[in-house]
């Protein structure tokens, strides 16, 4: 169990990254698609306030709130499976980090758009272009990357130079 507990831990971090790239790309691309900036955002409440929270420009506790952390649980999921999947390599360099970032962004992207249910995707289908949902996708991915990046090397334990103890990372 200590390795789930430690993916987890580490997507706290990694997920948190991902969750804000992917809104910030959210914010970005519906802007540049001539929509709300926050459309978006209040679509992913559509699986409490039906598809109309597509439509919602404002910022309200109902759309945006609800959006925003239903947007931030599934990033942090897809951070834990992120994390967990790299335990099992040495290398976290950016390459081989932003590698398999890629790749858990493109499984989610396949599973919220291909497996699961259309009351329970993100919902951005109902503001943006398939393109613009793949630049966030990418984002995502950037994130998780990002965030391994700042959490450094394996994160099993490692001993700290000029001392004999250990640190878990």
């Amino acid at each position: 169990m200590g390795g789930w507990l430690q993916a987890i831990r580490r997507a706290a971090v990694s997920g948190g990254c991902a969750s804000l790239t992917s809104s910030l790309a959210l914010v970005l691309v519906a802007r540049a698609e001539g929509s709300g900036a926050l459309q978006p955002v209040n679509a992913t409440s559509h699986w409490l306030n039906g598809d109309a929270a597509a439509s919602v420009e404002r910022a309200d506790f109902r759309h945006t709130l609800v959006g925003y952390a239903t947007h931030h649980a599934a990033t942090l999921f897809w951070a834990v499976l992120f994390e967990r999947f790299m335990q099992r390599h040495r290398d976290r360099r950016g390459s081989r980090l932003l590698g398999e970032a890629l790749i858990v962004s493109a499984v989610a992207s396949a599973v919220d758009y291909g497996a699961t249910p259309k009351r329970f995707t993100p919902g951005w289908e109902l503001v943006l272009t398939k393109r613009s949902m793949a630049a966030v996708y990418g984002a995502m991915a950037l994130g998780l990357a990002a965030g391994g990046l700042l959490l450094g090397d394996s994160p099993r334990r490692r001993v700290l130079p000029g001392r004999r103890r250990t640190l878990r990372a």
